[in-house]
């Protein structure tokens, strides 16, 4: 064997296994991207909490992981009047909600740790705009569009439950 016909050898073989591991790559970046956006059912099985708005119930899902964040209340055709879901991060920011896929017209009440509400922003199904938490927070609550409005519950008002409660 002389040098030149090992050398092309020798290129070969880093080539197949850098094809090899970018085909790997990204067969798992589809996996794990599809299994996000292959969500084409509601989730239903989130773990529940209970809150309050002064005397009125709220049976709220808690969407607390990312993909659970990202899913929210996609593909939901109907959702009981005191039923909503409570989106739960890690830290205050300011946090933006959009509607893709999203069926139900929303209103999204954007809470400090302490529970009040900083500020609401009605959301229309199925749009791409855009609506934020005028200030960081860690807590967005959606519910039916105008929920807050029959209950005359606006900006400044507090939400009562186990998540608001400081030590």
């Amino acid at each position: 064997m002389t040098l030149n016909t090992a050398v092309p050898r020798l290129c070969r073989a880093p080539a197949a296994i850098t094809t090899t591991l970018t085909v790997a790559a990204a067969v798992m970046l589809a996996l794990w991207t599809g299994s996000a956006s292959a969500q084409n059912g509601p989730q239903l099985g989130l773990q529940r909490v209970e809150l309050n708005a002064g005397m009125h119930r709220i049976d709220a899902q808690v969407a607390q992981s990312p993909q659970e964040r990202q899913i929210g209340l996609m593909h939901r055709k109907e959702m009981p009047a005191h039923e909503g879901m409570l989106f739960v991060f890690e830290q205050p920011a300011t946090q933006c909600f959009w509607m893709k896929n999203t069926l139900l017209p929303l209103t999204a009440a954007f809470v400090a740790d302490d529970g009040t509400i900083v500020n609401l922003a009605d959301m229309k199904p199925q749009t791409l705009d855009s609506h934020c938490s005028a200030q960081p927070v860690r807590y967005v609550l959606e519910m039916n569009q105008g929920w807050f409005a029959k209950r005359s519950i606006k900006a400044g008002a507090k939400l009562q439950g186990a998540l608001f409660r400081r030590p």
